[in-house]
């Protein structure tokens, strides 16, 4: 059973839209209809943005403390209802729930961190030129903020902007996800009950285009924030343009891994193939272009394809589930097209390949060896559970291959030479480098990529900084 009522949040009130048009909510383990997801229209946009106006003037007011206290409330309601909205983050999105579970506690725990970090938005004194003169660097929020979130982390991709901006004193406009916005509106409860004032946090559904383009015409909001894929990116930075709106891209990647002849290479095979098909590879950082040393290189490509066979696939509230399906029907479409262009050109398809016969949208958990660079896959973010496999001969090697593509958001090395990885730590064109694990997200550590990844960060330090603006005052005194 589906346990939330899914509405648009508009000046602290839950509703419908206001002109009634909706679409329907569907599992992707089942097709099946869970709920109907209600639309914001041009008005609603409107009260949102006024609401959010009128929001920030209360809430930039409030003092770090006073927001603490709020955010702290919320981070406890979070925890508290862990299980029912973990429940509903699996019946929309499809992860397993132990993955939800694991996504649902560390959005409560990102949502303490900011709140901690919102009482440390430190100024500072510069030392004057003149007698009686002094001169003070401030921290201010932003302003109100535009902020779109992507649907395969439908908590973790909501709460870092969410709590990123509320912890900097801005109030938010949030357009999370039309496939997944239950977990949106259960954190908007938990805000709201926690004593948000009205106004400060806004939640709309809609036409995802039509959304982007009426709030970001707006004056009002001063920030953008976009987890999406880099054409989406592109997309809302001409749409900020004219209104030089301050922005933050977390977009697409295809993360390399170099496994290199020293590595561990069971330890390697391990870790790898949990990151590769944890929520059934739709994953911004998920491991995607595999490059194992020439020695190393069949141990590892069987390894991997042997753990992938053994997955237990199914639908993610059941117990025993270790990878769910993917998000819609198209997605496997795409991921199959790929894998179909790459075994036409050379590649060997050690196992999977293949869409399951069964309701939903689940795809075999596969693995693919010798890719040729020529196969479409080695240069589009296949965004599924398909793990594409090269072998490389020399450092130098590993490192141009992985750094062919204009991406650069997560690249992962695995090695037992200290040296080795630091050489490739620097070689790397990415925003995040794991050497011997992945797990390169937490709330204090600044998550973002560069080049066609995006740019700014979030969590960290740097992530509330994104949502702050600097003010120098020179006062003198004679």
């Amino acid at each position: 059973m589906y346990e939330e009522k899914i509405e648009l949040l508009i000046d602290g009130v839950f509703r419908a839209g206001s002109e009634g048009q909706d679409h329907p909510l569907l599992n992707p383990a089942t097709g099946a209809e869970l709920t109907r997801v209600p639309h914001a229209s041009a008005a609603d946009l409107d009260e949102a943005l006024a609401a959010a106006e009128r929001g920030f003037a209360i809430w930039k007011a409030e003092t770090a403390l006073g927001r603490y206290k709020v955010m702290m409330k919320a981070a406890a309601l979070i925890d508290a209802r862990l299980e029912t909205i973990a429940r509903v983050l699996t019946l929309e999105n499809g992860k397993p729930l132990a993955e939800s579970r694991g996504e649902i506690a560390f959005s409560a725990e990102a949502t303490r961190w900011y709140a901690e970090e919102g009482k440390r938005a430190y100024g500072r004194i510069v030392p004057g030129r003149m007698p009686g003169q002094r001169q003070m660097v401030y921290k201010e929020p932003v302003g109100p903020v535009a902020a779109f979130a992507a649907w395969n982390f439908p908590a973790s991709n909501v709460i870092r902007k969410i709590s990123g901006a509320l912890a900097a004193g801005c109030s938010i406009i949030l357009k999370a996800a039309e496939e997944t916005p239950g977990t949106a509106v259960a954190f908007a409860r938990c805000f709201q009950e926690a004593g948000l004032p009205r106004g400060v946090l806004n939640l709309v559904f809609g036409v995802p285009d039509m959304i982007s383009r009426h709030l970001l015409a707006s004056p009002i909001p001063k920030k953008v924030t976009l987890t999406g894929s880099t054409a989406v990116g592109k997309h809302l930075l001409r749409l900020s343009a004219d209104t030089l709106k301050r922005t933050t891209m977390e977009l697409g990647g295809h993360a390399p891994v170099l496994v290199f002849g020293d590595a561990d290479v069971d330890h390697a095979v391990a870790t790898l193939a949990a990151a590769k098909f944890r929520n059934a590879g739709q994953v911004c950082t998920s491991p995607t272009r595999f490059f194992v040393h020439e020695t190393v290189a069949e141990r590892f490509a069987h390894g991997l394809a042997a753990k992938a066979a053994a997955l237990s696939v199914g639908e993610g509230i059941e117990p025993a589930t270790q990878m769910g399906p993917m998000i819609a029907a198209r997605r496997c479409d795409a991921v199959h097209a790929l894998v179909e262009d790459a075994v036409d050109k050379g590649a060997t398809l050690m196992t999977g390949g293949h869409r399951l016969n069964r309701p939903g949208n689940f795809y075999a958990p596969t693995v693919l060896n010798h890719v040729p660079d020529a196969a479409r896959i080695m240069s589009e973010e296949p965004f599924g559970p398909v793990a594409s496999i090269q072998s490389f001969a020399s450092f130098d090697e590993a490192i141009a291959r992985a750094n062919a593509l204009p991406y650069g958001l997560a690249s992962f090395v695995f090695t037992r030479d200290g040296a080795t990885a630091r050489d490739a730590e620097a070689a790397l064109n990415a925003g995040l480098v794991g050497v011997n694990h992945t797990m390169i997200s937490t709330p204090e550590t600044p998550f973002g990529g560069v080049n066609e990844s995006g740019w700014g960060s979030e969590s960290g330090i740097e992530g509330l900084e994104a949502f702050q603006r600097v003010k120098f005052v020179s006062e003198l005194f004679s």
